[in-house]
């Protein structure tokens, strides 16, 4: 495994994070346990959850994600061994069921003391905030549109403060946002600056072969302003694994089950899609691996968040740390991407 640290920070952790918005719902807790047990004797000591997960988010699974998470380390005792993140969800029809007061100082003192009881822990290393409560183009949306009825207000100072109060009490370490733009990144960091408050040292973000929008303003914010990327989706809902193009998904791989997900599957992500396979055959790699190098050479990601439903999905996505893309294998990707950019934003 192959380290980095978070952002001003001193806390290591692996290039693979292994993300678990499966297990609760796809996956049982006896296979979320073999996922951590695997990936840790793996080398991987970066967990990121949410209170949302599992996805789809539903009332009826709500947090038993982190309820599983809790669980393991209460038979495990491997608390000390993991840099946990987790992350309060934000405003929207299919989060009502959680809370409906966005991130003021009720909801995320909330959200952090209920994610401490489910994770069966004192503190969580990273916490985020999963996407932001203004109206902006998030969730596979490529244009910002301006909305004149949008009636947030600017908060920015005011969460920071919260959250300042919470890292003081040592419930959480450090925080990050997710989701985010480069505006809105900026604010936050603006705010840390001007009032010596809580650096957002992370943002979780969507980046992929077939979704790099992040290379535009963000890439830069992140690089001048030392904000590292939390990649997610690095597989795009698994597309990037050929199985779609091949016909060997099975009938529960998540774009069978969830369908609404249609970014990935559109005739330009799958053009793409195929086009970045023979680039892959070509050069004696799976698919799969292909892609999560690809991301785990960016100099802008801190930790690559995979996720699997099987084993040997994990390990094929964990081993992807020991693979280094050629010349030639980025000039190839790159041409793609030239000729088909961003298909699934």
């Amino acid at each position: 495994m192959k380290y980095t640290t978070l952002p001003n920070t001193d806390i290591k952790v692996s290039k693979i994070c292994l993300g678990t918005m499966t297990w609760g719902n796809q996956n049982t807790q006896d296979e979320g346990f073999a996922q951590m047990d695997f990936a840790l004797n793996k080398g991987v000591n970066f967990f990121d959850t949410a209170e949302l997960y599992p996805v789809p988010a539903r009332k009826e699974t709500y947090a038993e994600t982190e309820r599983i998470i809790g669980n393991w380390f209460a038979k495990t005792g491997n608390r000390d061994k993991v840099v946990l993140a987790s992350k309060i969800a934000g405003t929207g029809d299919y989060t009502a069921h959680i809370r409906t007061n966005g991130f003021s100082k009720e909801a995320l003192n909330d959200a952090v003391n209920s994610s401490l009881k489910r994770l069966k822990t004192d503190y969580i290393d990273l916490y985020q905030l999963h996407w932001p409560e203004r109206q902006t183009n998030t969730f596979g949306v490529r244009d910002y549109k301006y909305n004149l009825n949008d009636k947030w207000e600017d908060n920015f100072n005011e969460i920071l403060h919260n959250l300042d109060e919470i890292i003081k009490s040592g419930k959480i370490r450090q925080v990050g946002i997710s989701n985010e733009k480069a505006w809105g990144t900026m604010r936050y960091l603006e705010e840390s600056k001007t009032h010596h408050l809580p650096r957002m040292i992370t943002v979780q973000n969507a980046y992929s072969l077939i979704n790099r929008i992040f290379e535009g303003d963000m890439a830069e914010v992140a690089h001048r302003e030392h904000i590292g990327l939390l990649a997610y989706s690095p597989m795009a809902f698994g597309v990037l694994s050929g199985k779609y193009i091949k016909g060997t998904a099975t009938k529960d791989a998540r774009l069978n089950v969830y369908s609404h997900f249609s970014r990935y599957n559109s005739a330009n992500a799958t053009e793409a899609t195929k086009r970045y396979l023979k680039i892959a055959e070509d050069n004696n790699m799976s698919l799969a691996q292909m892609a999560l190098a690809f991301v785990n050479e960016r100099p802008f990601v801190t930790s690559n968040i995979i996720g699997a439903t099987n084993l040997k999905q994990l390990e094929e996505n964990i081993d992807s740390i020991n693979i280094s893309l050629s010349d030639e294998v980025l000039k190839a990707i790159n041409t793609v991407h030239a000729e088909i950019p961003n298909p699934a934003p």
